[in-house]
C-alpha cells in the first residue's frame, strides 16, 4: 500500500474563519478551479460553526451561503478520514464564538512529481511552514522605508 503513495504530493491544511458566520461563497469558484485544473486534490473538507457558548456545530457542505446555490456539493462527502474528532477541536479552539470555519486537507498535485523525485532520491522532508502574507507585506513595507544608501539591520 505504501507504493501507492509515492508519487504524491505534499499534504496541507487550511482552516480559514468567517467571523459572524459570513460566508459569501466568493472563493469557492476558485477552489473548484484548482481541482479541475489538476493543482489539487481536495482530500477532506468540512465546514462548522462555533456557537456562543463554544460548542461546535458541524455545518453541511451543500448550500453554505443559504442562498439555495449549491457552491459545493461536488464536494459533498469528501473525506479521507484524515480529519478526526481532535482535530476537528483543535480547529475549533482557534475559533471566536460566533463564527464559523471551513477546515481543508489538499494534496498539492503541481508538486506530486517533484516531490517523488526527491523521495527516490533519498531526500526526506525535515521541516516546513508557511510565512503569512501580513507579515511577508510588513518585510516588504520595512525594506522600502530603509535608506538605499544603507544596509538593514537585524
Amino acid at each position: 500500500m505504501k507504493d501507492e503513495f509515492v508519487e504524491m504530493g505534499p499534504i496541507d491544511y487550511l482552516v480559514v474563519e468567517f467571523p459572524g458566520n459570513r460566508m459569501t461563497g466568493e472563493g469557492l469558484p476558485m477552489l473548484v478551479d484548482l481541482v479541475d485544473r489538476g493543482l489539487i486534490r481536495i482530500l477532506d473538507l468540512m465546514f462548522v460553526r462555533k456557537e456562543e457558548d463554544g460548542s461546535l456545530v458541524g455545518l453541511e457542505i451543500a448550500d453554505l451561503t443559504g442562498d439555495g446555490a449549491l457552491e459545493l456539493a461536488v464536494f459533498e462527502g469528501v473525506s479521507s478520514g484524515l480529519l478526526g474528532e481532535d482535530d476537528i477541536q483543535e480547529a475549533g479552539a482557534a475559533l471566536r464564538p460566533g463564527s464559523s470555519a471551513g477546515i481543508l486537507v489538499y494534496e498539492n498535485l503541481w508538486a506530486a512529481p517533484f516531490a517523488a523525485a526527491l523521495r527516490r532520491g533519498g531526500a526526506q522532508l525535515v521541516a516546513s511552514g508557511r510565512i503569512p502574507v501580513p507579515a511577508v507585506l510588513d518585510a516588504l513595507d520595512a525594506t522600502d522605508t530603509t535608506d538605499p544608501g544603507r544596509p538593514p539591520t537585524s
